[in-house]
């Protein structure tokens, strides 16, 4: 038996404001039925013994150590830019704006 009725994916469709053609109203509740057969298949797989996870091999931080340091010399950054003005990068107007 069906879950997804053609008439559940045209209200869905309406609420979205998506129009949806009478043909595609019927391949959609299809696609719909199979992906929810599939939920229902796992959900019958897992039990209260599989952890849930959201990758397949466990991560770990990658990240660096967060160590301060010296930051670098503005003057001496803005001295190999083509241009500057008041201490920032100086680059040429695109938009107009004033």
């Amino acid at each position: 038996m069906s879950t997804i009725s053609r008439d559940e994916v045209a209200r869905v469709a309406a609420l979205a404001r998506i129009e949806l053609r009478p043909e595609e109203l019927d391949r959609l509740a299809g696609e719909l039925e199979v992906i929810v057969q599939s939920v229902a298949q796992v959900s019958e797989i897992v039990g209260p013994d599989v952890p849930a996870t959201s990758h397949p091999i466990p991560l770990t931080n990658v990240f660096r150590d967060d160590v301060p340091v010296t930051p670098t010399d503005r003057d001496k950054v803005l001295a190999s830019a083509p241009a500057s003005e008041d201490g920032k990068f100086l680059v040429p107007q695109i938009l107009g704006e004033e």
